[in-house]
């Protein structure tokens, strides 16, 4: 057992993201000001760490979106922090996109009590990834992110190792250079921030980083498959009333239409922001918007061509 903790030691002693910085041994002796002042200069340099990916993420979202398209899922999978923020960013996608909750998965080692309550060992499990993996059904037609810090958690690693063996497209996302993750995943991708402020605790700026990289790939994933129409979310599901009010707002910033038009053309497409616009732009009933955006697998710039072409 020794030997065993004295193995995972020297491989923490030589991550990144557990580095210790002698420099900041005594910041619980400053100000608190001076020490909210060094956290926000800390965070500014993960902005910088994440633009030096920008063409591997890149790559990793054309190949997600290719195929999404074919009606793939796109599926985190990750333990503690990493694991927390897949399901966040797979939860706010229905509300956003008007996406089936099966179609962006967030799993976290451990199960869902694992989102607010640590569940010991799950993360150091290989096997435990691939029987949940093995529950949702995986596809070769589906993408796996894995997702850890460090690079070296088994959750994330036998995720993506499962994930690969059936053909799906794989992700690896961490924050170490050279981790095992990135070598296990086609596509690799390593945020390195450094050393955190307090030593070890990676849901400080490995943590943000993989916010922001996760907002990249959820976001232009669905872009890409026609769930915006220029910066505009014209797939938001209207399921309270600050967002019904927002549908109208999209409606009216993306036609330029009076009030009573757009109350016409939502009540005509049951609420459907993307359809109520082709109503307007394309100048068809509700019916012949709903056959055109089918046609068009949900690309509102393609069905407004057919209206002018048709």
């Amino acid at each position: 057992m020794t030997s065993q903790y004295g193995e995972l030691r020297a491989q923490l002693d030589s991550l990144t993201t557990e580095a210790f910085r002698p420099e900041l041994a005594e910041i619980d002796q400053l100000p608190t000001l001076e020490i909210a002042r060094i956290m926000n200069g800390e965070d500014s340099t993960v902005p910088a760490a994440v633009a030096a990916q920008l063409p591997r993420i890149a790559a990793a979202i054309d190949a997600t979106a290719e195929r999404a398209a074919r009606g793939g899922r796109l599926i985190y999978a990750g333990a503690g922090t990493a694991g927390r923020l897949g399901v966040l960013d797979a939860s706010e996608c229905p509300p956003t996109f008007n996406t089936d909750p099966e179609e962006v998965v967030g799993l976290i080692a451990g199960g869902p009590g694992a989102m607010v309550t640590s569940v010991e060992g799950a993360e150091d499990s290989k096997e435990l990834a691939a029987a949940d993996l093995t529950a949702m059904k995986l596809s070769a037609e589906d993408t796996v992110v894995g997702i850890s810090a460090s690079g070296r958690t088994p959750y994330a690693i036998g995720a993506v190792e499962h994930a690969r063996s059936l053909g799906a497209l794989t992700i690896g996302l961490s924050c170490n250079a050279g981790s095992a993750l990135a070598a296990a995943a086609e596509h690799g991708i390593e945020i390195v921030v450094g050393p955190e402020l307090l030593t070890g605790s990676t849901r400080l700026k490995a943590g943000t980083a993989q916010k922001l990289v996760l907002n990249m790939l959820s976001t232009i994933t669905m872009i890409r498959r026609g769930k915006t129409y220029g910066n505009l979310m014209v797939d938001v599901r209207a399921s309270n009333e600050k967002l019904r009010a927002r549908s109208r707002r999209i409606v009216s910033l993306a036609t330029g239409a009076s009030d009573e038009e757009i109350e016409t053309a939502l009540a005509a497409t049951d609420g459907e922001v993307k359809n109520a616009i082709l109503t307007i732009l394309g100048a068809v009933d509700g019916p012949t918007a709903a056959a055109l955006l089918t046609d068009s697998d949900g690309h509102l710039r393609a069905a407004l061509k057919a209206t002018r072409t048709g």
